[in-house]
């Protein structure tokens, strides 16, 4: 489970990425050990066009590279899920 502290920074993360400020967000959940950061993460390289390296990250959320098809979409789901 996240602390407080880190749903707030996911949230930021979330509404960067949501704001196209994929590096500002990523910057954040990069140094996050949670699995919705990974999951974030795993999001951010999808929407970056890096299949391999958002594979990885999806296995470590623990959650399917395939179950949605549009990453904002996916944002809104993990941000509703904090």
């Amino acid at each position: 489970m996240s602390s407080s502290n880190d749903n707030e920074l996911l949230t930021k993360a979330i509404e960067l990425a949501l704001n196209d400020s994929w590096d500002e967000s990523h910057e954040i959940v990069q140094h996050l050990n949670s699995l919705y950061a990974f999951w974030i993460h795993a999001v951010l390289h999808k929407i970056e066009g890096d299949e391999f390296n958002s594979r990885y990250w999806y296995e470590r959320a623990q959650q399917l590279y395939e179950a949605y098809s549009d990453p904002k979409y996916e944002l809104q789901i993990i941000q509703s899920n904090l």
